[in-house]
């Protein structure tokens, strides 16, 4: 288990974070721009010092203003990467690779050694092993940076938005690898991030943070579906996160069914043999209501549910939670024009209409080990 508690002053700005993530897996830190993310783990690293707090990783305490335990930063045994690889320049990849390990004593080394050929298939880096940073691009110098960071040996890996310099298409590029070492490694990792596509392929425990402080923790699935939390996640990219799984392929019109707690899911095709677990994140934006099924219409997901809330305010819109069965939820957002026009209210029984089209790769996330999105 990780614990967090601290608080601390860095100029005007106020942090006080109560976080508890598992020994396993990804907890991702999400928020605004000076939300707090990058300064908690700053408090973790040993970048910043805590006015008060606690902070253990396993059975390792690293802080304790109670207690007077304040580990330096070169004994906590974290691995980190951050946005910008900070790579040696002088320095070709088999060395960089292998640097973290001398920092951690001769131990360290030995496993780093028996586990390089292991790490360096893992992140695809045979083919650069003799490069120099300078001859690599964005994507490939994060690659090596994160192999850096896992040849340390450590026991939490903190990722602070190592792809946040990288444009769109390195992004698509490395997401599939930070996917691997999801499903590979048996240590955690703390995943600092502001782009809910990170998040949906990658975190198992979300952590929103807002002013210095954890406004909510829980699952992926669990928090997107809350509308009191949309100012947190964002109005654009606000919606509801499913667990399905992959029914089957329709060849003929690229097309894969996904089947989850509320029914059936057509969405673009996906490259995964049917039965394999995936995560679906549908937007509110892209989800409408009916009171009854549509016959002669364009949508081709049309699912029964009841309005578990609604988001009434000034705007022109409405913002609807929508639960489905087995506890799963959607999101909708519909005029205040249809909300009144149709008497919709809470507990309505209603049909949402899904647009196909909107659920792209960027809203799918993986779940079961063994894809590779690209």
């Amino acid at each position: 288990m990780i614990a967090i508690d601290v608080e601390a002053r860095l100029g005007a700005f106020d942090l006080k974070a109560d976080v508890t993530a598992p020994s396993a897996g990804v907890t991702a830190l999400f928020g605004r721009s000076g939300a707090g993310k990058s300064s908690l783990v700053g408090c973790v690293m040993g970048l910043v010092r805590p006015k008060r707090g606690r902070i253990v990783v396993g059975e390792r305490t690293l802080f304790s203003s109670e207690d007077g335990i304040d580990v330096p930063v070169s004994q906590r045994g974290l691995g980190t990467v951050f946005q910008d690889g900070r790579l040696f320049p002088h320095m070709n990849v088999r060395n960089n690779l292998l640097y973290g390990a001398r920092s951690r004593g001769p131990e360290a080394k030995r496993r780093a050694v028996s586990a390089f050929d292991e790490t360096v298939e893992l992140l695809g880096l045979e083919p650069l092993l003799e490069r120099r940073p300078l001859r690599l691009s964005g994507g490939e110098r994060q690659r090596v940076a994160i192999g850096r960071a896992l040849l340390s040996a450590p026991d939490l890996l903190i990722m602070d938005e190592p792809l946040a310099a990288l444009d769109a298409g390195r992004r698509r590029s490395i997401l599939p690898y930070l996917s691997r070492l999801r499903e590979t490694l048996s240590i955690p990792i703390l995943y600092v991030s502001h782009q809910m596509d990170e998040i949906i392929r990658l975190a198992d425990t979300l952590v929103l943070m807002d002013h210095g402080k954890v406004a909510a923790t829980g699952a992926v699935e669990d928090l997107t579906a809350r509308l009191d939390l949309e100012p947190l996640l964002g109005r654009y990219e606000a919606g509801a996160v499913l667990s399905a799984t992959v029914k089957a392929h329709d060849t003929a019109y690229a097309l894969s069914r996904l089947a989850f707690a509320g029914g059936d899911l057509l969405v673009p095709a996906v490259d995964l043999p049917v039965g394999s677990s995936i995560r679906v994140r549908v937007r509110a934006r892209d989800v409408t209501v009916a009171l009854s099924a549509p016959e002669d219409a364009s949508w081709t997901n049309v699912i029964r549910t009841t309005i578990e809330d609604a988001r009434i305010d000034s705007r022109p819109d409405v913002e609807l939670a929508l639960r489905l069965p087995d506890g799963a939820r959607l999101r909708a957002r519909v005029t205040r024009l249809t909300w009144d026009r149709l008497s919709l209210a809470r507990g309505t029984e209603v049909y949402a209409l899904v647009k196909t089209v909107a659920i792209d790769r960027t809203a799918l996330g993986r779940v079961e080990a063994g894809w590779q999105a690209e």
